[in-house]
């Protein structure tokens, strides 16, 4: 197994969120306007299938049919990492099989949920699935989702997997972050990403290799700009960005179910922007009208606040090779 070109993984790595049709089918053309809306803010990869794309609530022939649409469209311009995150070990390791036919690049694989299993258990998952899958593997630990962390001892009892790439975190918790930290500084191939994009310039300051934030499906090049400024160190520029990923954080605080909160406020965004609709799959609700005010209102307050002026900010930062 040949491992991506770009290893380790720096930088932005939008989770795309699922563009769907009214009878829940793929919107291929919503998909190509959000890939290249990211695309051209700069970002550094993509995420298929992951919390904020809803992978483990969609039907097996929609999740594929948004991995062969999402390698077609990106054409190799940058990675396409893929969540296999299923119940089954089993249904991972068929779906890792099946992505990297479509062209994916990589797979995510966070623990398989609803039966509990210990740590033991989740390093002889990830062993089988490391050496099943055509494709190398990244970790995603989402313990609030899971109901199961990796924890760094089982981190650093995987260290030997040749073809694992690292982790990311969306737990968080920046005391684990540290820990799982100091494990991957000894695998100098392995990349740790954020999920919590409120959290991306402190974990840069802590070591982080860049983040997987869903508000980068709205407002890419914010993120992008976000990731430059905290790697160069620029302060003054990191705070000024900051208040915008705190407006946009206001998006995620309209639902009332704090797991589908984010998914929800950033598919609204999409939908005052033309992008896509603001459907999710069934069973659950798309915001309702009552917030499509207080969408609208703070889409506008974020781009007023990227109206204002600009301090001088590092450039082009990427994947390190």
């Amino acid at each position: 197994m040949s491992l991506p070109q770009n290893i380790p993984l720096r930088g932005i790595v939008p989770p795309l969120v699922t563009p769907l049709t009214p009878s829940e089918e793929l919107d291929r053309p919503a998909l190509e306007r959000l890939i290249e809306k990211v695309l051209g803010a700069g970002v550094h990869g993509l995420f298929v299938l992951g919390t904020t794309g809803e992978g483990p609530s969609l039907s097996y022939e929609v999740r594929l049919a948004m991995v062969e649409a999402a390698c077609q469209i990106t054409a190799g311009r940058v990675p396409v990492l893929v969540g296999v995150t299923d119940t089954s070990l089993a249904e991972s390791i068929n779906l890792s099989r099946r992505v990297a036919d479509a062209g994916a690049d990589a797979v995510v694989f966070a623990p398989p949920c609803y039966f509990p299993i210990d740590q033991a258990d989740l390093v002889t998952a990830v062993r089988r699935l490391a050496a099943e899958s055509p494709l190398p593997v990244m970790l995603y630990n989402m313990p609030a989702l899971t109901k199961i962390a990796i924890k760094p001892e089982t981190l650093r009892a995987l260290l030997d997997e040749p073809t694992l790439l690292g982790l990311k975190d969306s737990s968080g918790d920046l005391a684990y972050f540290r820990q799982a930290r100091g494990v991957i500084n000894e695998r100098p191939d392995w990349t740790l990403l954020a999920g919590p994009e409120h959290l991306l310039a402190e974990t840069i300051s802590i070591g982080g290799d860049g983040g997987v934030c869903g508000g980068a499906n709205v407002f890419p090049e914010l993120f992008v700009q976000l990731f430059d400024a905290a790697t160069g160190g620029v302060t003054d520029e990191v705070q000024r960005l900051q208040k915008q990923v705190e407006r946009l954080g206001e998006l995620y605080r309209l639902g009332s179910n704090p797991a589908v909160a984010v998914i929800q406020g950033v598919k609204a965004a999409l939908a005052e922007l033309g992008v896509c609709d603001a459907r999710l799959v069934s069973p659950v609700a798309a915001l309702d009208a009552t917030n499509t005010e207080a969408v609208a209102r703070i889409v506008r307050g974020v781009i007023d606040l990227q109206k204002a002026p600009v301090a001088t900010s590092v450039s082009g930062s990427s994947f390190s090779s």
